[in-house]
């Protein structure tokens, strides 16, 4: 457990937890610095710290990508990364300077649910 449930981001992964308790892994992540800002994880194969650094740069390269398209009037509201048996969702804050990155399995979450629980949450990290 890399949280306090003191802090607006421990607040968060302690409700995602309870949520979705069969989560593999969620950290709350700082975009400007890619530092985690509270992770967990039930999965030891995944490190949520070290998926959020690299997950920054692809929030970073999308919101290059919008800039260079000029979609001024477009907010990323999640990122979708399905893979053969999990299923990571970023869900960014409505400034982007926060976001959340959650694992789920893909056999035991539905992913409108996972992305519920995340809309319920985001707001508590602005």
């Amino acid at each position: 457990m890399a949280y306090s449930v003191n802090t607006p981001a421990g607040k968060v992964v302690q409700g995602i937890i309870s949520d979705l308790p069969g989560l593999m892994a969620v950290a709350v992540v700082d975009t400007g610095s890619g530092m985690s800002l509270a992770s967990h994880s039930n999965a030891p194969s995944i490190n949520p710290d070290t998926a959020a650094a690299y997950n920054t740069e692809v929030v970073k390269q999308k919101q290059k990508a919008m800039a260079a398209l000029k979609l001024t009037d477009e907010t990323i509201e999640d990122i979708l990364i399905s893979l053969s048996t999990q299923i990571h969702l970023l869900k960014l804050n409505n400034s982007g300077t926060k976001f959340i990155y959650l694992v789920v399995s893909i056999k035991d979450t539905n992913l409108a649910i996972a992305r519920e629980v995340l809309r319920n949450h985001v707001d508590t990290i602005n």
